[in-house]
């Protein structure tokens, strides 16, 4: 049995270079040879097209597809070949999520910013984004959900749902539900590079969304940087939560939510902040005992070599530490914690209370599940309909309102050294000039 005691560390006790260090994630960046062989990837399927998208689902899935999208047919037929339970629990977060993200939609914004000045934007759909939903033991029906449901708020006209063949009815009939008809059948770095290439027969994307694996996250960083025109949504790491208790806690909800997070996967992290020893030490009883009879038992074990509970010496410090760790997940299992609220900088999404369990985020609460890891909550957030929607900015102005602005204008761009656009700008000034001296000799 793992000895979690070994990682309860006491922050007064720490240097400056432990508590760093303390604070680290697993190491999961790409090493040279996975970040070589994803390059191949790329310029093979650049170069070969559908031959080689072929050959990598044969290679890495072991299967030969006649075609490489679902057909409607099929699509349509799943949801006769879901359980009604299924459904009904679908229908739950979709509506909770359709929601919360539809209140996200903004407006297009007109401001008179100076008389006869008028500065707009209009805010347009993302025309095409591609969905990667991975697939583990079994299929990941809430990142299909979390995915799919803003893309289709926020009006994107083509949308290509994206998953390891062989695609799972539950996610074709999330497909049917929310509307999308395009379900690519391609896992992995190769599924990544034909969304952004395209193929003779697979339609390039502007946008990739969706998390996946160490070469799923490095293929899309590569396409990102090397091909012109597609994007991503955001860096990815492994999950990871943290959570902030006081002695009003629970000890077995507090372990419950750090194993959910645990079976993610064997590079997870889970980290616990504690203002006591004695409660820390009832949890790790409590994570042992609930452990026993969890079926990912080995990713879990994995994963808790990763684990640190740290003890504090105070609920403010425990905000000082985890502001400084950035984490995905943050539950606040302390008493009035909404009233704490004000304390958290950093965090992808945060959980008040004992009721609200990281897991009722990850489903059914209606916000969205796909968040900046590995310390990315600093400057990114969480999934939102803006993703999916670019704002175009629109300015007019008047002949006067040139006119009022043209000194300033020719001040601030002669002190750049750019006379072109000084010039732009007086060119139309003599235009006006001219056109009062032929009114005024009329």
């Amino acid at each position: 049995m793992l000895n979690i005691y070994k990682n309860i560390f006491n922050w007064s006790d720490l240097t400056k270079e432990e508590k760093k260090f303390l604070l680290l994630r697993p190491r999961i960046i790409a090493d040279k040879k996975i970040k070589k062989s994803i390059k191949k990837i790329i310029s093979t399927i650049k170069k070969n097209g559908d031959v080689a998208v072929h050959s990598y689902n044969l290679r890495f899935d072991k299967i030969k597809l006649d075609c490489f999208y679902v057909s409607q047919e099929k699509i349509n037929l799943s949801a006769n070949l879901v359980s009604k339970s299924f459904k009904d629990a679908v229908s739950v977060a979709k509506n909770n999520i359709e929601i919360f993200h539809s209140k996200q939609i903004s407006s297009n914004l007109c401001v008179e910013t100076f008389p006869g000045t008028y500065c707009q934007h209009i805010i347009k759909p993302i025309n095409s984004v591609g969905l990667y939903v991975p697939k583990g033991k079994l299929p990941l029906i809430s990142t299909a959900l979390m995915l799919s449901i803003p893309a289709k708020l926020a009006k994107c006209s083509n949308i290509v749902l994206c998953s390891p063949p062989p695609v799972s009815n539950e996610i074709l009939y999330i497909a049917k539900i929310c509307g999308i008809n395009q379900v690519l059948q391609l896992g992995g770095a190769h599924a990544i590079a034909s969304l952004a290439l395209g193929t003779e027969t697979i339609k390039a994307v502007d946008k990739i969304f969706g998390p996946g694996n160490i070469f799923v996250t490095e293929a899309k960083l590569q396409i990102s940087r090397d091909i012109p025109g597609v994007s991503i949504d955001m860096p990815a790491g492994p999950s990871e939560i943290l959570i902030i208790s006081d002695k009003y806690s629970n000890s077995s909800f507090i372990a419950s939510d750090l194993l959910a997070q645990s079976e993610h996967g064997s590079n997870s992290q889970v980290v616990l902040l504690s203002t006591s020893l004695e409660f820390a030490k009832k949890v790790v009883v409590e994570i042992k005992k609930q452990l026993s009879y969890l079926s990912n038992k080995d990713i879990i074990l994995n994963s808790l070599k990763n684990s640190r509970i740290i003890i504090s010496t105070s609920l403010l410090e425990c905000f000082e530490i985890s502001n400084l760790y950035s984490p995905e997940h943050l539950i606040l299992h302390i008493k009035n914690s909404k009233k704490f609220l004000s304390y958290v900088k950093n965090a992808g999404a945060v959980f008040l209370g004992k009721w609200t369990p990281v897991s009722a985020g990850d489903y059914i609460t209606g916000t969205n599940h796909v968040l900046p890891t590995y310390g990315y909550s600093k400057t990114y957030s969480t999934l939102r309909i803006s993703d999916f929607q670019k704002i175009i900015t629109v300015q007019k102005m008047t002949k006067k309102s040139l006119k009022n602005l043209s000194k300033s204008i020719s001040v601030l761009s002669l002190t750049e050294g750019m006379d072109a656009h000084n010039k732009s700008v007086s060119i139309r000034m003599n235009v006006l000039k001219d056109k009062q001296v032929i009114n005024e000799l009329k």
